[in-house]
């Protein structure tokens, strides 16, 4: 891994480029090419605060964590923190990803169909939840639009008195309605 060191109103001093050299080359382990990874560390002093900012460049990957604080060493572990956590993330992702893949290989919907829980493929699985209107008497047409409207349903469901049979009244979208009488 190339680690490029930037200061700014900081004298750059041997050991803390050696610190901080040390510590990013812990995050070795969760690059997989460290030979084209390109990492930048800004050190900046403004004031009292020492501040640290990293730019980390692996392929198709960037990545960037800055943080401050009274010391640069103190600064620098938690910049680390920052970015490694970002990698772990990363890597748990790709993780993820690659067993999707080899779980749809095996089982067509992934490990969530294998478990009941649906996918973005297909969507929320439909839930039917049943209602219980109790025992209605048969109604004309009329009667079931004056309920519909005083109830301001979207549709009702009644058992049509004219003809003895379950018919549905619907509100369309121009404010009409509709009726749906079934002829079996």
């Amino acid at each position: 891994m190339d680690i490029q060191f930037e200061f700014k109103n900081v004298n750059p001093s041997e050991h803390l480029k050696e610190y901080a050299r040390t510590r990013f080359e812990k995050l070795t382990k969760y690059i997989k090419r460290e030979d084209s990874a390109v990492l930048s560390v800004l050190m900046e002093v403004d004031r009292y605060r020492q501040i640290v900012e990293v730019r980390l460049s692996v392929d198709d990957l960037q990545l960037t964590a800055q943080d401050e604080s009274e010391d640069m060493y103190v600064t620098i572990d938690q910049v680390l923190d920052k970015l490694r956590a970002q990698l772990k993330r990363n890597k748990d992702k790709e993780k993820d990803r690659r067993k999707g893949k080899l779980d749809r290989q095996n089982n067509p919907g992934g490990p969530e169909a294998a478990a009941g829980v649906p996918t973005e493929e297909s969507g929320p699985e439909p839930v039917i939840t049943q209602e219980d209107i109790g025992e209605k008497k048969p109604m004309t047409p009329e009667e079931a639009l004056i309920q519909l409207q005083e109830a301001d349903l979207n549709f009702l469901v009644f058992l049509n008195a004219d003809n003895e049979r379950v018919n549905v009244l619907y509100r369309k979208s121009r404010g009409d309605f509709g009726l749906i009488d079934p002829r079996i």
